[in-house]
């Protein structure tokens, strides 16, 4: 009986951690061409963004200028990371990206 209610507990556990994640796709347009190896660009997405409180995953597609998120629900909302993106000085989703976090871009990274 015991190890019923210890794999049922367990079982209950993995389903609702797996239900809390959802992914998002968001389209952060950027004109560098080398951006994926530019640490102001597409790397700094992917490192400064996994910081950030509930987001899990995070991984720039330069092809499609797109960023993909793995994020926690209950800690994170989709329109929060749009902002967190364009602190970083990126247009995400139509949010348009924060000057101060743009000026940090590298000169090659601006349109």
């Amino acid at each position: 009986m015991k190890l019923f209610l210890s794999i049922t507990a367990l079982l209950f556990t993995f389903m609702t951690t797996a239900q809390s994640k959802q992914t998002l796709v968001v389209k952060t347009p950027n004109t560098c061409n080398h951006c994926k190896i530019c640490e102001s660009c597409g790397g700094k997405l992917e490192t400064d963004l996994y910081f950030v409180r509930g987001i899990k995953l995070v991984t720039y597609n330069e092809a499609d200028q797109t960023t993909t998120i793995v994020y926690k629900t209950k800690l994170i909302t989709p329109d929060k990371i749009r902002q967190e993106i364009a602190k970083l000085g990126f247009d995400a989703d139509g949010v348009p990206a924060d000057p101060k976090g743009y000026e940090q871009r590298d000169g090659c990274c601006k349109n």
